[in-house]
């Protein structure tokens, strides 16, 4: 009998099946049997009959299910690929049947507020670090697991799907999470990394797409590479900062969640983010490049959270301001540009 069909061999559950949870899902199948979760019942009934959904193909061997107890009882290895603007909700549906023996693994790169009942972003003007949650301490906070880890890193689904080699992370302080994600990802095209630093490999990937958006606009712009790579270096300037400032370490900014995916999303019209920042500098309103965009660019979440953070913090970080006032505030990208150029910047590594 072939063991990928063995039916004793463990079932691992992906939560999500958007663009990467799709790869994700499609990947662990070819060494594993694969329980996907989707919240729609059309949609499970489509993948389980047809072996597509939203235009995405699933390997023929991945099954899927609405039922959160189903996936939880069948799977004790979970991948959780869901947007951060849902991912408490479905952390909490998924909480009465998570048990501390499950290793839980997410690929989300955005943050969460723990607010007061009836309280929003758009209510609250300042933000403590305590009030902020990677999807880690949102995992740890509405369930009982323990073994959580992280999945970040320069993986742009649709060169994935297509087999283009790439890398990526699976961070934890579980050393068994890393080597389990690490076992089930690895194949000769995609290599994975472990890495201790959670929190510091969470909010390198959240980071990142700040940085990204702008890229985009100044591409938009047509501005060339010099003022790129002006960007980018700036840009990880700050994402240094904000990382210490919020809990993470310095030296997860420098591996590939960090500068690695920085770099990638940063030259890439495959990157949400980028797109964001690009169709801004084309003159599109925020409201309409949301409206048909298929999924989340998390980037324009992350600017505001972090704009609130800085409000109670003794930090500035230009960049993230001044795309707060493009974003929200309609500040024209051009004179944002100014202000970025004139900006009195007078040492080029203040970090080290």
């Amino acid at each position: 009998m072939d063991s990928k069909n063995s039916s004793n061999q463990a079932v691992i559950g992906v939560v999500g099946v958007g663009s990467f949870g799709t790869v994700i899902a499609n990947m662990l199948a070819e060494k594993n049997q694969v329980l996907v979760y989707a919240r729609k019942e059309e949609v499970v009934q489509e993948i389980n009959e047809f072996h597509r959904a939203q235009n995405r193909e699933f390997e023929a061997s991945i099954r899927a299910t609405h039922d959160p107890e189903e996936l939880c009882t069948r799977c004790q290895t979970i991948f959780f690929m869901v947007p951060s603007s849902g991912f408490q909700e479905v952390a909490r549906k998924f909480a009465p049947f998570l048990q501390p023996y499950h290793l839980v693994i997410h690929g989300t790169k955005g943050l969460c507020l723990d607010l007061p009942e009836g309280k929003d972003l758009d209510s609250v003007k300042s933000i403590n670090r305590n009030r902020i949650l990677t999807m880690s301490e949102v995992l740890q906070k509405e369930t009982v697991a323990v073994r959580v880890g992280c999945l970040a890193g320069p993986n742009i689904s649709k060169e994935l799907a297509l087999s283009q080699p790439a890398a990526t992370v699976i961070a934890s302080k579980f050393n068994e999470v890393i080597l389990e994600g690490q076992r089930l990802l690895r194949t000769e095209r995609f290599q994975v990394y472990g890495n201790s630093d959670i929190i510091g490999v969470e909010l390198s990937g959240v980071l990142k797409n700040i940085i990204a958006i702008a890229a985009g606009a100044l591409a938009g712009l047509g501005l060339g590479e010099n003022a790129k790579g002006l960007l980018i270096s700036r840009g990880m300037v700050e994402m240094v900062h904000l990382s210490k400032a919020l809990g993470g370490s310095v030296k997860s900014i420098f591996g590939l969640a960090g500068v690695g995916d920085l770099v990638t999303t940063c030259n890439s019209v495959n990157s949400r983010n980028f797109t964001v920042g690009y169709r801004l500098a084309k003159g599109e309103k925020l409201a309409s490049i949301l409206e048909d965009m298929e999924e989340v660019a998390e980037g324009i979440n992350t600017v505001k959270i972090i704009k609130g953070f800085l409000e109670s913090a003794d930090l500035r970080a230009p960049i993230t301001e001044n795309l707060y006032r493009v974003l929200f505030e309609e500040l024209g990208i051009e004179e944002a540009l100014q202000f970025l150029m004139k900006y009195p910047f007078n040492v080029d590594v203040d970090f080290v």
